[in-house]
């Protein structure tokens, strides 16, 4: 039977599974902060994936998020995204630079404690035979403006993963009660 996202097909329904595992989670204390880092990733599960609810410091109404695996700060990842307002209609994409992105997060200009929210999942985290890749979707109300994004991302490198380290672009911080959590999907 087909495992798809949790849900493992039984005769003529679906019967939900518990292929999901809390790793660890983090919340942003006062003072925010200018990364999120989960580290001793186990290597228990098939894929993972992480969930985030943030605002980021900075006068932009959205920032965006920078993913690297194991520390890795050369110019080893790759990424394209979609997003869209409503109104238009966004693409675009970056080869050979030292990290991946995860979608957006609200920004200072944003509305008032308006935050963001993103699911990335990193897919066969384990696999050494090939390159990892994270696909993530994400949002940010903006009291009726927001925007959607829709973005998949390489890291050029057969090794495990066992550290993620998450940060705002153009060296903001998360604010605080920004909250993420890292959870293990099993296969």
């Amino acid at each position: 039977m087909p495992l798809i996202l949790g849900i493992v097909a039984s005769g003529n329904y679906p019967r939900v599974t518990n292929s999901y595992e809390s790793i660890a989670t983090v919340t942003v204390g006062a003072g925010g902060s200018s990364t999120v880092t989960f580290s001793s990733i186990p290597s228990t599960f098939k894929h993972l994936q992480i969930r985030g609810l943030a605002r980021v410091t900075g006068s932009v109404v959205q920032n965006g998020t920078k993913v690297q695996f194991n520390s890795d700060t050369g110019a080893n990842y790759t990424y394209h995204t979609l997003y869209g307002t409503g109104s238009s209609a966004i693409a675009y994409g970056e080869a050979n630079t030292n990290q991946s992105f995860m979608d957006k997060f609200a920004g200072a200009s944003a509305s008032s404690n308006v935050f963001g929210a993103i699911v990335c999942d990193v897919l066969d985290y384990l696999d050494t035979n090939k390159y990892k890749t994270s696909r993530s979707l994400g949002g940010v109300d903006n009291n009726g403006s927001g925007v959607i994004h829709l973005t998949s991302g390489v890291w050029r490198n057969t090794n495990a993963i066992t550290s993620i380290t998450l940060s705002p672009f153009d060296g903001f911080s998360y604010v605080q009660y920004s909250h993420f959590a890292l959870y293990g999907i099993k296969g």
